[in-house]
């Protein structure tokens, strides 16, 4: 199909088979996105709803969960990255100047990136606030 965007609260679907316009207008309606589709038999029309200030509240607190998968995901890389470290020292690889330079670099670019994390979604929920 083809989804387009002829004015700003306004979407369209035109699938290429007819047949599946049907099925289309019922995956859009179970996806619970709020929105009401209507079909002329040609194409779906999607008419989408002012945000109140409740959904926007809503939409910040997504937003605050999903920077918060964001910084678990880079923590999560820390400890790879610092297991491997261990091992290195384990091995011999690398010495323990080595190894505490190596770890405190991990973590300095860990707490970067979860400021930058924390900065985006700041920015974003503001956005979302406003009217």
């Amino acid at each position: 199909a083809t989804v387009s965007a002829p004015e700003p609260r306004l979407l369209t679907v035109k699938p290429f088979d007819r047949g599946s316009i049907g099925a289309i207008e019922k995956a859009i309606q179970a996806g619970n996105l709020g929105v009401n589709p209507a079909n002329d038999g040609m194409m779906i029309r999607i008419q989408i709803p002012e945000l109140t200030e409740d959904s926007r509240k809503d939409l910040g607190k997504q937003a605050s969960v999903i920077a918060e998968e964001g910084k678990i995901a880079v923590r999560k890389v820390r400890q790879e990255a610092n297991d491997a470290l261990k091992k290195e020292q384990k091995d011999g690889d690398i010495t323990e100047d080595g190894f505490h330079g190596d770890k405190d670099e991990v973590q300095k670019l860990t707490d970067r990136f979860c400021e930058e994390i924390d900065k985006i979604v700041s920015a974003k929920q503001a956005e979302i606030m406003e009217l």
